[in-house]
């Protein structure tokens, strides 16, 4: 039997009201207010300032804690290990944290007890109880540094462009500051446990200001429910491996520059810091240029000649040992360190197949062996030779990025 057309109006009309009353019962809740690129770039670099300005408030500190706990060069050699020991030990484990629970939750629980952990530093009255905050210092600092450069690697998502060397050149302000401050309060006589709680003041405050402003930097649900470590691809351990030869050299100029500038090249005692301030300013300003070289030249064709620009430094200071000449070449080899490890993080976090926090946490364990294993080679070498040919083994690192880099088709 056909229903009459007047009947199906009227039944059509009457479940459209129906539906739209219904539709005026559901509760539509705002979504949360979204942060601007740029305000979550500032956060996110305050973050990198604030792990930089920590470290280097310890590093400024450690000839006061060396003589209050009477401990000799060998004794704080042996002591300093636990601080590497403890973020080795992390490593397996930070990437798939910060998966699980995002780079912001971690970032935000880590940055705070990372500062804390160095307040613990000047506590110790005993060499055993260095060590022990050392390798607690270690942990929570690997933590936090993979959920941060996790953070950097989505930030740059955000813009569409390169801007990590700039979250990493804030890392290096923040240890030109940190010794600043740490000079400051050595002259007024103010002792580390002190000055290390003004620090964790500042850091509270930074955390308390900028943690909402953080990309959320979670994986997939696929993800989040995966095994906290996972055999690394070959992509992420060639990345790794250009990584740990720039974090080597970075490890050698930090540690031995001023052995360099005093044995090698002779320099006044006035100018022995030449070397190492050289080399970092060069590096803090390589940073903050460096995406717009990356944007300009692409990602491969920065890395390789950074690689190139790095042994070209370092030749010219092996072979030409003198204070003008040996200034240029570490300039030169800060130049070529700056960009190369922001850039192996930044395209670990856009490999694709794994979550940014597991791929930046493979790549990072095998870059940061070079920066314990940079220092310790040179000394080795050294002994057996001399330091100019220990220099010389660096030098040939760069070359090895070259030819790495231009062998792989992952990056651009």
């Amino acid at each position: 039997m056909r229903r009459n057309p007047v009947h199906i109006k009227k039944q059509i009309l009457e479940d459209t009201k129906a539906n739209y009353e219904s539709l005026n019962q559901i509760e539509v809740k705002p979504l949360p207010a979204q942060s601007s690129p740029n305000r979550i770039r500032l956060a996110v670099s305050l973050f990198y300032f604030g792990q930089g300005i920590a470290f280097s408030s310890w590093a400024s500190r450690i000839p006061d804690i060396k003589h209050s706990l009477n401990l000799s060069d060998g004794e704080l050699g042996s002591i300093l290990l636990a601080l590497p020991l403890g973020q080795l030990v992390t490593m397996p484990i930070s990437g798939g944290l910060v998966t699980k629970y995002g780079s912001k939750a971690i970032l935000t629980i880590t940055a705070p007890l990372y500062v804390l952990a160095l307040s613990n530093l000047g506590l110790a009255t005993a060499s055993w109880h260095l060590a022990a905050f050392l390798f607690l210092f270690g942990v929570i600092g690997n933590m936090c540094n993979i959920a941060v450069n996790t953070q950097g690697s989505e930030a740059e998502k955000l813009f569409g462009r390169p801007i990590m060397t700039s979250f990493h050149g804030a890392w290096s302000i923040a240890g030109f500051t940190g010794a600043l401050v740490g000079l400051l309060m050595v002259n007024l006589h103010i002792v580390p446990y002190h000055h290390f709680w003004i620090i964790v003041a500042l850091i509270f405050i930074n955390v308390f200001l900028n943690y909402k402003h953080l990309v959320p930097g979670k994986g997939t649900g696929a993800e989040r429910k995966g095994k906290l470590f996972i055999k690394p691809e070959g992509i992420l351990l060639q990345l790794g491996i250009i990584g740990f030869c720039s974090m080597a050299t970075e490890g050698a100029m930090f540690d031995w520059s001023g052995v360099y500038f005093k044995e090698i090249v002779k320099a006044p005692s006035s100018l022995v810091i030449l070397g190492y301030a050289s080399f970092m300013v060069m590096m803090a300003t390589g940073r903050f240029v460096g995406d717009k070289i990356i944007a300009k030249l692409g990602r491969k064709k920065t890395i390789q000649i950074s690689g190139l620009i790095i042994s070209t430094g370092m030749f010219i200071s092996v072979f030409l040992p003198y204070v003008v000449t040996a200034t240029i070449g570490f300039m030169l080899v800060g130049v070529g360190v700056s960009s190369i490890v922001p850039t192996v993080y930044s395209v670990a976090g856009k490999n694709g197949k794994i979550s940014a926090g597991m791929a930046i946490a493979i790549v990072s364990s095998v870059s940061y062996l070079g920066f314990l294993m940079g220092p310790p080679l040179i000394g080795y070498i050294s002994a057996l030779s001399s330091l100019r040919y220990s220099y010389a083994v660096i030098g040939c690192f760069g070359l090895f990025v070259s030819f790495l880099v231009s062998k792989m088709k992952a990056i651009e």
